[in-house]
């Protein structure tokens, strides 16, 4: 594999996630892996981060309690041109996957991610194709997966959950009862 690494070799990482055991899990993962790893909760603290002392890489959540992290991208590429940024997300879209690339990250990864994935995508060169995962999530998960994040955001309303996934609320619940799957 190609890598392509800022000119000094630097490995300062920024993570960026307001899901607190996810961003501990993934920054205790990438600093065995080398990295130099600064951890941010939110936006403004992340963005203080980009201005005062702007890593060389960065993993950031997309969404957030206070905005997104496209904005800290931006400010990456204002403060650190060569910043290379990985966006991960729960929320797997095209067209944020391409406001993404368009403000300047270097790959899009939908959570939850593997952290050899993450460092491949940070360490990958601009014209080498990614890979396909070794060992992706099956549709049935990737299903699980969004249900449980839309139930969350609903605070748990099961119906309100059903009406905005335009589905039974007893097929929900059913769902919802089960392990999930692999």
């Amino acid at each position: 594999m190609n890598t392509v690494a800022p000119l000094d070799g630097e490995k300062s990482l920024l993570i960026l996630d307001d899901d607190a055991p996810f961003r501990t899990r993934l920054a205790r993962a990438l600093e065995q892996r080398g990295f130099e790893v600064t951890a941010a909760a939110s936006v403004a603290e992340a963005s203080e981060i980009a201005a005062n002392a702007p890593p060389a890489y960065a993993v950031l959540d997309l969404r957030l309690e206070d905005g997104s992290g496209l904005s800290v991208v931006e400010a990456l590429q204002v403060s650190r041109a060569d910043c290379r940024v990985v966006i991960l997300t729960g929320y797997g879209a095209i067209a944020t996957a391409v406001a993404a690339v368009k403000a300047g990250a270097v790959d899009y990864l939908a959570k939850p991610a593997d952290p050899e994935d993450i460092v491949k995508a940070l360490l990958a060169s601009p014209d080498e194709k990614p890979e396909p995962p070794d060992n992706p999530m099956s549709a049935d998960r990737i299903r699980w997966e969004h249900i449980q994040r839309v139930y969350e955001l609903c605070g748990h309303n099961v119906s309100e959950t059903a009406r905005r996934l335009n589905m039974h609320r007893r097929t929900l619940q059913r769902i919802l009862a089960k392990r999930a799957p692999r």
